[in-house]
């Protein structure tokens, strides 16, 4: 096995996810390992790492599979070096904008919430402390 290529394991441990869920990822088509070792086990590299992260970043924003497919399709065309005509990579990188621009709206719906959240959580205490009887000295 080359040092360049890690086994699913390493992956998980790297990335935070679950075998399952990777292997879930790739039945769906989001990442392929980029090899097979000569006992058939999953190859990744850094790159299949970024990839995974970039599917682990997006799904706790709400991110669909497919809105997960589209966006690494475009970045895939836009990162794979060869020369795209203007009109094409100006459509790819609206589309990477009006991710950028979902997940930043997506981030400050969160921030309200885990405000309300931690006001919440504030009451509770604040309730608690009120009505906790004093302890009577022996």
């Amino acid at each position: 096995m080359n040092s360049k290529h890690m086994q699913i394991g390493e992956v998980a441990a790297r990335t935070e996810l679950s075998l399952r869920t990777i292997r879930h990822y790739e039945e769906t088509g989001l990442v392929v390992p980029s090899a097979r070792s000569q006992g058939g086990f999953r190859l990744y590299t850094e790159a299949d790492v970024a990839r995974l992260m970039v599917i682990r970043r997006m799904k706790p924003l709400g991110f669909t599979l497919d809105e997960m497919r589209s966006l690494l399709e475009a970045t895939d065309r836009l990162d794979a070096g060869e020369e795209l005509p203007s009109k094409e990579r100006e459509e790819l990188l609206d589309q990477v904008r009006g991710y950028e621009e979902a997940a930043r709206q997506r981030v400050a719906d969160l921030r309200t919430r885990l405000a309300r959240a931690e006001e919440f959580a504030a009451t509770l205490r604040e309730r608690l402390v009120r009505n906790v009887a004093p302890t009577k000295a022996p």
